[in-house]
């Protein structure tokens, strides 16, 4: 009887090894870009079904250009995202007709027997002819990609052959007049270097260098001393290039840190602002003011602000800088009278340059703001600074620098009518959405959404380091949030040191 078991159960597992394993399923002929690159390694691959699983075709929208003369020759560029929502390009050698195929158009090329390999640094796929495509539809939207430099250099593989928006791109040194865009310019936005080609021949070389503007263009890859891949951003067309702005907004005052929570939890008269002045002001001959907005549940006026920085009462607190000096690249200090590192007992700080220090939580703010033990939220709602360039602030005030912590609470309405937190151009604001040139003066509207971590834990100072560069008026590199972990013996050094703002 086991034998007759046995031999019923041999014939079942036989019978079954000869079904496929998905009745019915058939596997594509394309093959997603993002599969393609990864099959390159270092050494030239012919393309086969083998190695592509199958597949003989490739499919993506075409985003090269070559009516302005500034892309490598014979180059057409095409990208997709069908695998994983990643976003990746190729690079078809086609020689001359690769010029007839246009942004938006959608093709279907037949890649097998293809050769993918590196020339010049860029991945390309040799060996296409152009009866090999399929041109499916034309005029397809392409969407907007944007992408901060810093990413790109960081993974110059994972953008190469992809179309790239580089956001409030600038240039250092600043261009004089006469300066066009014609070579290799570094480009900068606040988060990176970026080298920015432009063909001596191309239909825009002569074309000015402007103070900001938005860089649309294409990433390829050229072989570095050391075998690295180095980027380098090409702009298609004159069309790419979106001039923002031809003047230079200097902020004389940055915000670079603060004490939210000391140690121990007694928040009353010991937070404190950290900011840095970019030129010598005398503020008694020029005031400023500082503002905070606390956005905890428990803060009144419950709702929007109606005033935006000058609500009030414990929604917004103002502090007027009238006295005092600083010089150019200066740290100087805003917040409680206790003038302490950490809290009560901690190390002092009184022969640090303090302006307009006063006891808040005893005293209410300059024209607005009642006095209140907790400045600065420590729900994990949002809480925000800004600097006023004068001591009197209303509701349509603009600030010169701001920042905010969190996004919770009621921060903006559209209206009508709107209401929220003026902000300014920053490293991370923008009082014009910066790709559709829409007005947006207020945090939370369209693109202004951008906040720093609320950090849970008291004695923990919020470094804000970065690099601005007053001859520019403009960050060279944005503000990051490093944690500084403080004791009762902590001293200035350890805010003012290693990672903190400077000033270029």
């Amino acid at each position: 009887m086991k034998n007759y078991i046995l031999l019923f159960m041999l014939i079942v597992l036989v019978g079954s090894c000869k079904k496929d394993t998905y009745p019915g399923a058939t596997l594509s002929p394309i093959i997603g870009l993002l599969d393609i690159k990864h099959l390159y390694k270092g050494n030239d691959v012919t393309l086969t079904k083998d190695n592509m699983i199958g597949a003989h075709q490739i499919t993506g929208i075409v985003v090269s250009d070559h009516s302005g003369g500034n892309l490598p020759s014979g180059l057409l560029v095409l990208q997709e995202s069908r695998r994983l929502a990643l976003l990746r390009g190729i690079s078809i050698s086609l020689g001359d007709a690769a010029a007839n195929y246009h942004p938006g158009d959608s093709l279907v090329i037949e890649v097998e027997g293809g050769v993918l390999k590196r020339v010049g640094g860029i991945l390309e796929i040799t060996g296409i002819k152009d009866n090999a495509i399929t041109r499916v539809s034309s005029g397809n939207v392409i969407p907007v990609n944007r992408v901060t430099s810093n990413l790109i250099l960081a993974r110059p593989d994972d953008y190469e052959s992809t179309l790239a928006i580089i956001v409030k791109g600038g240039f250092d040194p600043l261009p004089a007049p006469t300066d066009v865009l014609t070579g290799d310019k570094t480009l900068n936005d606040g988060f990176g270097d970026l080298t920015l080609h432009t063909d001596p021949h191309a239909s825009f070389a002569n074309t000015p260098m402007p103070i900001s503007a938005n860089f649309y263009g294409i990433t390829f890859n050229k072989p570095g001393a050391e075998g690295q891949l180095v980027p380098q951003f090409y702009m298609r067309t004159g069309d790419d290039v979106v001039v923002l702005s031809s003047t230079i907004e200097i902020a004389p005052v940055l915000i670079t840190g603060f004490l939210n929570d000391p140690a121990p939890s007694n928040d009353g008269n010991y937070e404190y602002i950290q900011l840095m002045a970019t030129r010598d002001i005398d503020f008694a001959a020029t005031p400023f003011a500082l503002v905070t907005t606390n956005n905890a549940n428990a803060s009144k006026p419950a709702g929007f602000p109606a005033a935006g920085w000058a609500t009030g009462v414990v929604r917004t607190y103002k502090f007027n800088l009238d006295s005092g000096k600083v010089s150019k690249g200066s740290f100087f200090y805003v917040g409680g009278s206790s003038k302490v590192i950490n809290g009560p007992g901690s190390s002092d700080m009184s022969t640090s340059t303090w302006i307009g220090s006063f006891d808040y939580s005893t005293t209410d703010g300059k024209k607005f703001g009642s006095k209140t033990s907790n400045l600065l939220a420590n729900s994990g709602n949002a809480f925000g600074m800004a600097v006023f360039a004068d001591s009197v602030v209303t509701v349509d005030s603009r600030p010169v620098d701001v920042i905010f912590i969190a996004t919770g609470g009621s921060l903006y309405t559209p209206g009508p009518p709107a209401q929220g937190y003026r902000i300014t151009n920053t490293d991370f604001y923008d009082v014009k959405n910066p790709i559709t040139l829409g007005e947006q003066p207020f945090y939370r509207q369209g693109s202004n959404t951008i906040s720093f971590a609320y950090i849970s834990g008291a004695g923990i100072f919020n470094m804000l380091g970065g690099v601005y560069n007053p001859a520019l008026g403009r960050w060279t590199k944005a503000r990051a949030q490093v944690p500084v972990v403080l004791s009762s013996t902590s001293t200035v050094n350890n805010i003012e040191g290693q990672g903190s703002t400077t000033i270029k």
